[in-house]
């Protein structure tokens, strides 16, 4: 299973993932992928760009009132890792909503003109896209992807 095949549960209306979350332009952005893919780097590179952190290694996930919401974990709050440097302290947000989820991929199974994708994280649909994170175009594509989130008119269908 993929982590965009990954369904929860009704009964579970909250749970703990691996991953890296920020907002950004009020949309909350949720950062998959396994461990070394470059979540925290990518995350790093957004906040330097203006984006808040929110929760980097774990996400605290809770729908509340059908909308899904992130958090870091108490012992994790404020935090975030910096390969070569460490736990590093920083501001963080205490909550967002989340908007839009990114898969860290590898490159070569990045699709040049992929489908929409969604993925569901306890029964609400959120939109999907894959990225590799050590692209220099990643915060930028990121900041697209949000934009296109806000505006749903901005991606262009291309038939």
């Amino acid at each position: 299973m993929t982590p965009g095949d990954q369904r929860l549960t009704l009964s579970s209306m909250t749970h703990q993932i691996h991953g890296t979350c920020v907002t950004l332009s009020g949309v909350g952005v949720l950062l998959r992928g396994p461990s070394g893919r470059g979540k925290s780097d990518l995350a790093l590179r957004l906040i330097d760009q203006g984006a808040a952190l929110v929760a980097d290694d774990r996400v605290n996930l809770e729908v509340t009132h059908g909308v899904l919401t992130a958090q870091a974990p108490a012992a994790l709050a404020g935090m975030i890792e910096v390969r070569g440097m460490g736990i590093v302290r920083m501001a963080a947000i205490a909550q967002t909503t989340i908007g839009l989820v990114i898969d860290l991929v590898e490159e070569e199974t990045v699709e040049r003109m992929p489908e929409p994708m969604v993925c569901h994280l306890l029964e609400i649909e959120l939109p999907l896209i894959h990225l590799v994170a050590q692209a220099a175009s990643a915060t930028a594509r990121v900041r697209l992807a949000v934009g296109a989130v806000q505006q749903p008119a901005s991606l262009v269908a291309v038939s």
